[in-house]
């Protein structure tokens, strides 16, 4: 009788399942996926989906309004004139105008910072500098020797009177225990985690992540990119960096966009507002680079990112290049890159050689192996771990940020994209990307027919968790 019981309650969890399922995702994969768990993984199937596969954000943020400026004090941006672009990369701005509402501006200047040696020590003086405000949102913040100089660096500007946001990840930098916003809160510091909460009822959260990497001093001078805050970014103090990445000083009315990403996170979190001349300063002119902020999550956002991406390789015509420590791109983004490689466009995709997740390792390779590598280049970087996120189009346009090329960061992951036209900086990306290349081996689909059988089964097991990971 019990068995029974059983089976018709594990029948009934399942049927909710796929109800909820199919009026909810988009996805067919990703739809087919959660169905089959929820059916033949008897009542574990659907605990899991009901903790981790529902969406259940809904943003309380204020809304950027469509002319770029906000209830949030965004300044104006003056209108962009993109008649000086060329038509194939004029219509990846038209499309980021459309999707976003934001204006693409210009007179910014960008920075490369390669690693933490580069960009910690501008960072903290930027900290050092600050006289009315800092926000600063990271998705790890370690309480390591680079964690401490940035929390004394936070703490010496509270006690000069600077306003100071702090906003860091609930998974990212430790759901259990978080000593870093211990000890700002001990100095006073406004400082919180994001998506970070004990109760049952809300702990489906978890599988969702703020995943950005920004800093924003005084409303004027921004830094974004995929570096976090810890120890394993630095090669002087280690003699051996764990992890090489990019990050990038941003000067320009671009900044203000920056900062409204931030504010919404902050709202959303804390229902505070941001208001006021020390986050919504005048930004005067810092450079020639046009650039915009797109952001991407698992709200009103979805898929942004994804689409830009989409976008800018259906329009290229002569080369598409792809740096990402993870590269699982879902259907539409793998039909895209195929269809590039088709019509004679160079696509070159950069990876690590072992990443810091065995998991995604074996997944990549499995998912490399549907697409056509013989006419497109696939290169593995040697250690260190290579977390950098680049992308660049034709020589004219860019993409630097925190997504990473998986479903997680375009579909789960709250994140962060600064999309560039400036041939001059997209010139400095390629050195930085042929210098990996230049240490790197290629990956033929030679290399991957010719794994054992035991190896390819793993792998393409694990790909089989591509709608989770």
């Amino acid at each position: 009788m019990i068995y029974s019981s059983l089976a018709v309650l594990h029948g009934i969890l399942a049927a909710i399942v796929t109800g909820h399922v199919l009026l909810n995702k988009q996805e067919v994969r990703s739809a087919a996926a959660w169905i089959g768990l929820a059916w033949l993984s008897p009542f574990l199937g659907a605990a899991i989906y009901f903790a981790l596969g529902i969406n259940r954000v809904a943003r309380r943020a204020s809304r950027i309004s469509r002319d770029g400026a906000s209830s949030l004090n965004v300044p104006e941006a003056p209108p962009f004139d993109s008649t000086a672009l060329h038509d194939n990369i004029r219509t990846v701005a038209e499309v980021g105008d459309r999707l976003t509402g934001l204006p693409l501006t210009d007179s910014n200047s960008v920075t490369m910072l390669h690693g933490g040696d580069e960009a910690y020590p501008v960072m903290l003086d930027a900290i050092a500098g600050a006289r009315h405000s800092i926000a600063l949102g990271s998705y790890i913040f370690r309480p390591d020797r680079v964690g401490s100089d940035f929390v004394d660096a936070l703490v010496a500007a509270k006690a000069r009177g600077v306003d100071i946001r702090v906003l860091v990840d609930g998974i990212g930098s430790g759901y259990f225990s978080s000593p870093v916003i211990v000890h700002l809160h001990r100095a006073g510091i406004a400082a919180r985690r994001f998506m970070h909460d004990w109760r049952p009822w809300r702990m489906s959260f978890i599988n969702l992540r703020n995943h950005k990497k920004l800093m924003i001093v005084d409303g004027k001078q921004g830094f974004a990119g995929g570096l976090n805050l810890g120890m394993e970014n630095v090669f002087t103090w280690r003699r051996q960096r764990k992890v090489n990445d990019i990050h990038f000083q941003l000067d320009g009315p671009v900044v203000g966009q920056l900062m409204a990403s931030f504010a919404e996170d902050w709202h959303f979190t804390t229902g505070e507002s941001l208001d006021g001349a020390e986050w919504w300063p005048a930004i005067e002119a810092g450079g020639n680079v046009d650039a915009r902020v797109i952001c991407s999550g698992p709200d009103e956002d979805i898929g942004k990112i994804e689409t830009v991406f989409a976008a800018a390789i259906g329009q290229a015509k002569d080369r598409v290049r792809i740096v990402t420590p993870y590269f699982l791109p879902d259907e539409r983004l793998k039909s895209a890159i195929g269809l590039a490689a088709l019509r004679g466009v160079d696509v070159e995709v950069i990876i690590p050689e072992k990443s810091d997740l065995s998991l995604l390792d074996w997944a990549m390779r499995a998912h490399l192996a549907f697409f056509p590598l013989k006419r497109m280049h696939c290169y593995q970087t040697p250690e260190p771990f290579d977390h950098s996120k680049l992308m660049t189009v034709d020589g004219r346009w860019c993409a630097v940020g925190s997504p990473n090329w998986d479903v997680r960061s375009l579909r789960l992951n709250f994140e962060l994209l600064l999309e560039c036209y400036d041939e001059q900086m997209v010139a400095g990306l390629d050195r930085t990307i042929d210098e990996r290349i230049a240490r790197a081996r290629s990956l033929t689909s030679d290399d991957l027919a010719g794994r054992t059988l035991a190896a390819r089964l793993r792998d393409a097991s694990a790909r089989m968790l591509l709608p989770y990971l």
